[in-house]
């Protein structure tokens, strides 16, 4: 049944993002398609002895079951001076445990024709596995094998470390992955959530396997984890189940919440120089709100409208009637303590001020004035309309209820999900645009060739820009600027 559903959203999108053109003249927007039934299955959330927060999701459309632990802990929680531990930890969870080695632990999933992940994001850790039914048990052993005992073998770290600073030196040179870093530390400053995820050439060396051991036992506990079983499983069974594999897993005290103060907005602009390049990358951007603020909805629709998919000002402005760019968009990512609003875009050389400046107009404009109907209506249509396809499968289930018990939220939101999304007015979004979006303290990313783009930043009125060279480039420092040489990024050099 899914293509049909598909086709069906597919078709009420592009009806609504055809009414929201201007070349539909009509004087008032055609009515909607009515939109289809939505059914999130019976789930029950039940708390283990041990502190272990348990939801359970039965849903018989397939014989398979998805198991997703997230333990809240991630990149935020990396020490100051070796950022990129979480991610080591995460990629490293699997890569061996008491009993198993990586080789062992990969056959064992592939036998039964399952998947297995492991990572770390800002906020937390994850491991996840989908299986067959029948497999449901095997799941729950592994999971908690590899949550529970990674081993961290030495020759395992050494791999992964050399492989994450091969990348590093590979997306070093792709202007795209520079200007996202640059702007998320320009956005976020110096907490947490502004320093690289993925570490630094520097700190990369520097993590031990020792540090691995620390970060797992201080943070990975029951007592701060969430697990999700979503899928062809009775309810009550699978309790008894979790209970039995993950209750002797004993709880521990895990240190307070991130007290690091959010930089309030501000205004700088770096021009990352790349001699001779025919692009520009560009981003603008500043801190926004936490994913449970209440406004999060109101503001993410009129994200939306500035960039967000298919139909949106950036996009019609930058590529539809000036032709500066292939893609233009907006963005607006949640974390726990804070989030942000970014633009993006690229452009040919000769064209970066112009492009910058049209961006910088956009969020003036979405100040300035109320929203159309239309657009209101096509930002609406695209949220309610591709909802459904989130929550198709077990796994789609899964990550959507663990979202929202991480953030505390209620899990009856996702019924809800779709009238509050259409019971959000064009004043609304006025009001929290006026409230958060703030054009004039945007922090501005620009990676090109500085020759040719610093006279059009200063034609078009934007000041004080601070011009890098890449290979000085240092997320670490105040400055942006490296002090000595850049360490080697071949791994044995």
């Amino acid at each position: 049944m899914r293509l049909p559903v598909r086709a069906t959203l597919m078709l009420l999108i592009a009806a609504l993002v055809a009414a929201s053109s201007p070349l539909c003249a009509q004087d008032r927007p055609p009515r909607p398609l009515d939109a289809p039934d939505l059914k999130i299955p019976p789930y029950e959330i039940r708390t283990l002895q041990n502190g272990l927060r348990v939801v359970v999701v039965a849903q018989h459309e397939q014989p398979a079951v998805s198991l997703r632990l997230i333990v809240k802990a991630g990149a935020a929680q990396d020490p100051m001076n070796k950022p990129g531990l979480a991610g080591m930890v995460g990629a490293l969870l699997d890569q061996g445990t008491a009993k198993r080695s990586s080789e062992a632990i990969s056959d064992a999933i592939d036998y039964i024709g399952g998947a297995l992940g492991t990572g770390a994001a800002t906020d937390l850790s994850f491991v996840n596995i989908l299986i067959l039914k029948d497999s449901f048990d095997f799941g729950l052993d592994l999971m908690s094998e590899v949550v529970r005992t990674p081993s961290f073998p030495q020759d395992e770290l050494d791999r992964v470390r050399d492989q994450a600073l091969s990348a590093m030196s590979v997306n070093m040179q792709d202007p795209d992955f520079v200007a996202d870093a640059v702007i998320g530390r320009l956005v976020y400053g110096f907490h947490p959530y502004g320093l690289p995820r993925n570490g630094t050439p520097e700190s990369l060396p520097e993590i031990t396997r020792d540090d691995l051991v620390t970060f797992h036992s201080t943070w990975f506990a029951p007592n701060n984890a969430i697990l999700a079983v979503v899928g062809d499983v009775d309810v009550e069974a699978a309790f008894a189940a979790v209970t039995q594999v993950f209750g002797s897993w004993q709880p521990h005290d895990v240190p307070a919440a991130l007290d690091a103060e959010l930089p309030e907005p501000t205004r700088r602009v770096v021009l990352v120089d790349r001699p001779n390049a025919v692009q520009t990358e560009i981003r603008a951007g500043h801190v926004a709100i936490a994913r449970k603020h209440p406004d999060f909805m109101t503001l993410n629709l009129a994200t939306k409208i500035l960039g967000g998919e298919g139909a949106n000002r950036l996009q019609n402005v930058l590529r539809s009637e000036k032709g500066l760019t292939y893609g233009a968009s907006a963005d607006m990512d949640a974390f726990k303590l804070a989030g942000s609003i970014i633009a993006e875009t690229d452009t040919q050389t000769s064209t970066t001020g112009e492009a910058l400046r049209l961006t910088i107009g956009e969020f003036q404009r979405l100040v300035r004035e109320p929203v159309g109907e239309r657009e209101l209506m096509g930002a609406q249509a695209y949220l309610s309309g591709s909802f459904p396809l989130s929550i198709e499968t077990a796994d789609d289930i899964a990550l959507q209820v663990l979202n929202l018990l991480f953030f505390d939220l209620d899990v009856k939101d996702l019924e809800t999900y779709r009238d509050r999304v259409n019971a959000v007015t064009s004043a609304d979004i006025q009001r929290v645009a006026q409230q958060f979006v703030k054009p004039n303290r945007l922090s501005i990313v620009l990676v090109g060739d500085a020759s040719r783009v610093l006279p059009q930043l200063e034609a078009v009125g934007v000041d004080n820009v601070e011009v890098l060279p890449l290979s000085e480039l240092d997320l670490t420092s105040p400055s942006l600027r490296r002090k000595g040489p850049l360490p080697s990024l071949v791994p044995g050099r």
